[in-house]
């Protein structure tokens, strides 16, 4: 079970308020590239389920991370989702986007295995997708991820922190933006739900 803090940024200028404030503790920039499957049938889907690939596109060494989300629940700014998740050849990643079909023949990777075998999947098809610029940043005992995420209709800005104790991080956190007149609100929607509305949630 993935557990994480997730507080809405309204606009870019509170953006860059935090990760200039926060620019001391900056350790990592990731541009990702989301990518979503569900099965043919709408297996995936039909069980509150979804297949990711995520690329870190760094020149200098990509990367590639398959994931299965499945029951997600998100209130009062703490998302928990079951998660599984592994590192897999960005070649092979590449090829499956651009062919859903090859995922079914993927034989190296251990959650599309499971996928496959746990809910039924006879063969997948592409939702799309959207980019993302993280922002990672240790701070307080805790890693702090600020996200630019790049829909093609609109930015959102937001701020994750994956913690086993949410709502005291969560406290912690909100207690630094007020300190630092930072607006923000609780995150309502994932990234995904919101991608799949095809709109940004109202402030």
């Amino acid at each position: 079970m993935e557990v994480e803090v997730k507080l809405r940024l309204p606009n870019k200028a509170a953006h860059q308020k935090l990760t200039s404030l926060l620019s001391p503790f900056h350790t990592a920039t990731h541009h990702q590239h989301n990518t979503f499957f569900d099965g043919a049938a709408a297996e995936l889907s039909s069980q509150r389920a979804v297949l990711r690939l995520r690329f870190h596109e760094e020149t200098n060494h990509p990367k590639c991370f398959v994931s299965l989300k499945a029951k997600a629940v998100l209130a009062n700014g703490v998302s928990r989702v079951e998660e599984d998740e592994e590192e897999v050849d960005p070649t092979i990643g590449r090829s499956c986007v651009d062919e859903p079909r090859k995922l079914m023949g993927e034989d190296s990777s251990r959650v599309l295995k499971r996928v496959r075998d746990e809910f039924g999947v006879e063969g997948f098809v592409g939702l799309g997708g959207f980019r993302n610029v993280r922002s990672v940043y240790e701070w307080n005992g805790v890693k702090l991820e600020v996200d630019e995420v790049k829909y093609e209709f609109g930015d959102m800005y937001e701020v994750e922190c994956e913690s086993t104790e949410p709502e005291k991080v969560k406290k912690m956190i909100e207690q630094f933006f007020n300190e630092n007149g930072i607006d923000y609100s609780d995150s309502v929607m994932s990234k995904f739900a919101i991608f799949r509305a095809g709109k940004l949630p109202s402030s």
